[in-house]
């Protein structure tokens, strides 16, 4: 795979996760994972990495279910359609879930301040709109 070196700027980690699978038995299954300033990207394959799933940080309702037990630090991943997604990884790397809370705190204040910024350029882009606002005002 090869990346623009303006995707390799944005790359905030790169590893290893255990994700838990989606069927009956639910086995985890080892998944190279790289996380950039918009999205996670999870591989099925860790030496090709041909095959990505990518999950939006716009997607992400938060990261949960934080449990350190011994060998593996376990959290879950909620979606913006409430959809949950189990991932554990090993208590010595530096783990993930605060590495993905991060980055997801960073793309929504990010969201903010453009919401911001392009709801004060609407303002004063339309007078009337702002005059109306400051008559109704006590």
């Amino acid at each position: 795979m090869k990346m623009s070196a303006e995707q390799i700027s944005e790359v905030l980690k790169e590893g290893e996760l255990e994700k838990r699978s989606d069927n009956l038995l639910q086995f985890w299954k080892r998944k190279t994972c790289v996380l950039t300033t918009d999205s996670l990207n999870i591989y099925a394959d860790t030496q090709k990495r041909t095959k990505s799933k990518e999950l939006k940080l716009q997607s992400i309702k938060k990261v949960d279910c934080v449990e350190r037990t011994g060998k593996f630090v376990y959290f879950t991943i909620v979606t913006t359609d409430n959809k949950e997604i189990d991932f554990r990884c090993s208590g010595e790397d530096n783990c993930w879930n605060a590495v993905i809370t991060m980055a997801l705190i960073d793309f929504q204040n990010r969201k903010a301040i453009q919401d911001f910024k392009t709801r004060q350029d609407d303002e004063s882009g339309s007078p009337g709109l702002h005059e109306s606002r400051m008559a109704r005002a006590p």
